[in-house]
């Protein structure tokens, strides 16, 4: 596999049909964001302590529920740092991708991460909503003003790479979440100060804990479609079906699959029928770059059969056959 220009392979197969193959290289790569990963993680740890601390102190759930929601988002961010690390190993015998696809496992990892800190705070604030204790507001809303600072410097960190990869997505959700949770920590306690509306508290909890249920839903469905091999979103299947079938000399296309290697890189096989013969290595090496820039799809293989001997037809035809 190539990282940083396409070349093309083809490989005669006996008198009945050729096996071709053409990697799609890319130039992009994964980003490095370690020096962005070590400030968010040592920011939060700064944060989750001084939550923690305050908000036993002022008698909050919101600011420990807030806390418990931070460290899972610290435990996230490492192991998001770890996957970005690790998709930057280059392959081997074992693992011939090398370790690109650890950026999914990140991506679903965080988004179960959330789902259990989302519970946990769900349940905490059913009892509190029985049982209201008064909450010491000011402190509430200075530690919540220092989570709007820390929270949205982080998530500034990650925004460059937030819509290319959904391991950095994943961070800057939880990251950019947290600032609008803070945010709204801060106007419910000035208005506990003001009206004494104890009950506030927990409910700001839940709604913080929906807010974070909303991007939490769209980064585990895409994470487990990513871990499933589904085709990624945002590539269609008939468009790219249509693409191949409408090149010169393609007669029928089939076991074309159409899958994510890492957050951020995507793959595809595909058997071409070219009655008229092999199209030589300047189709594959075109056909790879047009993949790349039309359909973001950076490794592709490609088998050329000829489809002249009725007596050898191509086993993987069938659609149902993988």
């Amino acid at each position: 596999m190539a990282d940083t220009h396409d070349h093309s392979h083809a490989h005669g197969s006996g008198h009945t049909h050729n096996h071709s193959q053409s990697h799609g290289g890319h130039s992009h790569g994964p980003m490095n964001y370690d020096k962005a990963f070590l400030i968010g993680i040592t920011l939060n740890i700064i944060f989750v302590a001084v939550e923690v601390g305050y908000g036993f102190f002022a008698n909050s759930l919101a600011l420990l529920a807030d806390a418990g929601h931070n460290l899972s988002d610290v435990l996230g961010l490492i192991v998001a740092w770890i996957a970005t690390i690790l998709v930057r190993r280059k392959p081997n015998q074992t693992y011939t991708f090398g370790l690109r696809s650890s950026s999914i496992l990140a991506a679903l990892t965080n988004a179960v991460f959330l789902l259990v800190a989302i519970g946990g705070i769900l349940w905490e604030a059913v009892g509190r909503f029985q049982d209201a204790p008064a909450v010491a507001g000011p402190t509430v809303i200075a530690v919540a003003a220092f989570g709007i600072l820390v929270n949205g410097l982080t998530a500034y960190l990650f925004s460059s790479g937030h819509k290319d990869d959904l391991n950095i997505k994943g961070a800057y959700l939880h990251m950019l979440a947290d600032a609008v949770v803070s945010l709204g920590v801060v106007i419910a306690g000035f208005v506990m100060i003001y009206t004494g509306w104890n009950w506030l508290d927990p409910l700001i909890s839940v709604v913080v804990s929906l807010i974070i249920l909303k991007g939490t839903w769209s980064l585990l469905k895409d994470s487990m479609r990513l871990a499933m091999n589904a085709v990624p979103v945002g590539i269609s299947h008939a468009e790219v079906l249509g693409f191949l079938h409408a090149k010169k000399g393609v007669s029928k296309v089939h076991d074309l699959h159409i899958w994510g290697i890492s957050t951020t890189e995507n793959a595809l096989t595909a058997h071409l029928v070219m009655p008229e013969g092999h199209p030589g290595d300047g189709f594959l090496s075109h056909l790879s770059t047009d993949l790349q820039k039309q359909f973001r799809i950076h490794h592709s293989t490609v088998q050329i059969e000829i489809g002249n001997d009725p007596n050898h037809p191509c086993a993987l035809e069938p659609d149902e056959v993988v």
